[in-house]
């Protein structure tokens, strides 16, 4: 019996056992659920987005929203877009700073005055323009050392503001913008690693040597709308930006490129919007891979030839608002731009001058410059001359009469006898000078020249031959050393002229005299030249606008005649008639017809007395004024009219009074009285 209980017991055990485990394996499932359960409502609640702004995964969107403050963000939140609102420095939480996801923040056009702290070390671009920050310290820059963009454009900042040294711990930043500050330098202590750096409209208007010292990797410099000039920028500033491809300078006030510019890797060059009147000759050398280049709204008239040698990848050239002169001196680029044909775009190359090509495009004038002559004036070396000169490298041909131009009755140049047959070209050759002169009116003469070896300055003379090959009147000019040409204006018709050109070398021009030397005599070179007469056509427009000139002088002059007349004829007319009592007196006029012309005293009209020969009077009483003749051109009258008024105290009080005195019934002056019925002026003729 006892044998057969015994399994019994210990199936009975193990089942026991079973649900035991059963139950403790629930058990812990269940608490594994809650666990979960309770974690991601956690989870969800903190990936909860503002009220107020719109999530899309980790860009947060709270622009435009009128904030104050920063609301509580999600710590996934990479770019905050916080733009355009009301926040200010204290709407910066100091939780921000945990947020270590945020890459990017635009806090642009809010109410900032100083530079905002408690911002995540993790940012990398920060935007920060539009608001009124006037200080950059360098603890607040030091909180975000991944920084790489930094905007702070349309604020408050000046130079002595930026903290020394503010940049030191940033060594990321390759971007920064502080366009539209009021900087008066360039910020001292920029990173090495600085890529692009925009500084345009502040008050820049020096750059001294070591501005830009250590910024090697800088690719991109802009300096639009400061105040540089030529004067106060170091010769080698930009020298140092080896590796810079673009460089802005519009609006400033340049009258030349700045000198040592980088030409390695430089591909934009903009220029336009200075006062520049000159290009220097191998301002440009060198600059191979430059590809656009601006030089409009400037001053220039001609460019020198050769500018261009090395501009192999240019395909941009904008160069429209200048006064260009489109004669021989622009023969290079016109072939230039032809040998480069469908490779460059060119905008603005329109003529300004001479007047038969003005508004044409330089390359349309085939005909016009196939007139330009080629002379060899070396071994090896060819220039262009004739028609409107050869290569010039400066931009303004300077009118005769300058300031460098003197008469003198006793000139220094030792010109040829006046008795020898004196039989020049148009042309002549010296041991160094090749000299050639061409008419292109009947009022001036374009002079060209070439020369073997530079030299500091060219003194230049011409003489008016007159009858029978007597001297005439002398002038001299001095022409600068990088001149090749000069225009002779305001010359005689029909008359020859000898032209004369000596170079000069640095001591002469040093000890200054316009007058030679044996020396300068030796190596002079001279040339004729006749201008033309007058054609039918110009005289006629000559007269005509000598006729338009004299015609409105001539109607000021009539018409001032005829004021003055009219001034005297009116006031001698005033004068007769007061003399003979024609006019009648200031205080007496005549009524319009609705009155029937009938004479009124005006102060009497309007109850007032306003005759300072009036006495005033306390009591009632009368006074007697004589009436004044007021027809025209009627004998004065034998006896004396008088009008006898009434005079009426201030209080009130009078001769009549009403049966009923009532404050308010208006008789308180000759008016009121004389609308109750009762007469305030009677007549007496004696």
């Amino acid at each position: 019996m006892f044998t057969i209980m015994a399994p019994v017991g210990v199936a009975k055990l193990h089942a026991q056992l079973f649900l035991l485990f059963l139950c403790l394996t629930l058990r812990a499932g269940m608490l594994q659920f809650a666990a979960a359960t309770i974690q991601g409502y956690i989870g969800d609640r903190d990936m909860i987005c503002p009220s107020v702004c719109r999530c899309d995964e980790d860009f947060i969107y709270c622009n435009d929203r009128g904030l104050s403050s920063i609301p509580s963000l999600p710590p996934s939140a990479s770019v905050l877009y916080l733009q355009n609102n009301h926040i200010n420095n204290p709407g910066l939480p100091t939780s921000l700073e945990h947020h270590l996801a945020v890459r990017v923040v635009y806090l642009y056009d809010n109410e900032l005055d100083e530079f905002p702290l408690h911002l995540p070390p993790s940012v990398r671009e920060l935007h920060l323009q539009d608001n009124n920050i006037r200080t950059i310290p360098r603890s607040a820059l030091a909180r975000m050392p991944l920084l790489e963009k930094l905007h702070l454009d349309d604020n408050s900042i000046s130079t002595v503001s930026i903290e020394d040294q503010a940049f030191a711990d940033n060594p990321r930043l390759r971007l920064l913008f502080l366009s539209r500050n009021h900087l008066s330098s360039i910020p001292s202590g920029l990173p090495a690693s600085l890529e692009e750096l925009r500084l345009d409209d502040n008050r820049i208007s020096t750059i001294p040597t070591h501005a830009f010292r250590g910024l090697a990797s800088l690719r991109c410099l802009v300096l639009d709308g400061n105040l540089l000039a030529n004067q106060r920028i170091a010769d080698d500033t930009f020298s140092r930006l080896s590796n810079l491809t673009e460089l802005s300078l519009v609006r400033n006030s340049l009258q030349t490129p700045p000198v040592n510019l980088p030409s390695a890797h430089l591909q934009r060059l903009s220029l336009q919007d200075n006062a520049l009147t000159h290009m220097p000759r191998g301002s440009l050398d060198g600059m191979r891979r430059l590809q656009r280049l601006d030089l409009s709204g400037n001053n220039l008239t001609t460019l020198p030839r050769g500018l261009f040698k090395d501009l192999e990848s240019l395909g941009q050239l904008l160069v429209r608002g200048n006064p260009w002169h489109c004669g021989c001196n622009l023969r290079w680029l016109y072939d230039w731009l032809h040998a480069r044909g469908n490779s460059i775009t060119v905008r603005g190359l329109t003529c300004h001058g001479p007047d038969r090509v003005r508004d044409m495009a330089l390359t349309d004038l085939t005909s016009e410059m196939e007139e330009c002559e080629v002379v060899r004036t070396a071994p090896g070396t060819r220039d262009r001359v004739g028609g409107g000169g050869v290569d010039s490298s400066t931009t303004q041909t300077p009118p005769q009469g300058s300031l460098f131009t003197l008469r003198s009755k006793r000139p220094g140049l030792g010109l040829p006898d006046s008795g020898l047959d004196y039989t020049l070209s148009s042309s002549g050759v010296g041991k160094s000078l090749a000299l050639n002169v061409k008419p292109l009116s009947h009022n001036s003469v374009r002079v060209t020249w070439s020369v073997a070896q530079p030299s500091s300055s060219f003194r230049l003379s011409w003489l008016r031959l007159g009858i029978g090959n007597a001297m005439g009147s002398i002038t001299e000019t001095l022409v600068r050393g990088d001149r090749r040409e000069y225009l002779l204006t305001s010359l005689q018709p029909r008359s020859s002229y000898i032209i004369c050109m000596v170079p000069l070398p640095a001591s002469s021009e040093s000890k200054g005299g316009i007058s030679g030397d044996a020396d300068s005599d030796e190596s002079q070179v001279c040339a004729k030249a006749e201008t033309s007469d007058l054609s039918p056509l110009e005289d006629e427009e000559n007269k005509d606008s000598q006729e338009m000139t004299v015609l409105p002088l001539a109607g000021i002059i009539g018409g001032a005649t005829a004021i003055v007349s009219l001034a005297l004829i009116f006031s001698i007319f005033c004068w007769y008639g007061h003399r003979t009592g024609h006019l009648c007196p200031r205080d007496h006029y005549t009524r319009s017809s609705s009155r029937k012309s009938k004479t009124y005293d005006d102060y009497i009209e309007s109850g007032t007395k306003k005759d300072n020969t009036i006495l005033e009077i306390r009591g009632p009483g009368f006074q007697m004024t004589p009436m004044a003749a007021c027809q025209p051109m009627q004998p004065k009258p034998l006896r004396e009219d008088y009008i006898i008024h009434t005079i009426f105290p201030s209080n009130g009080t009078g001769l009549y009074k009403g049966a009923n005195n009532v404050s308010n019934a208006g008789h308180g002056t000759n008016r009121g009285y004389r609308e109750g019925g009762i007469p305030d002026i009677d007549y007496c003729y004696t």
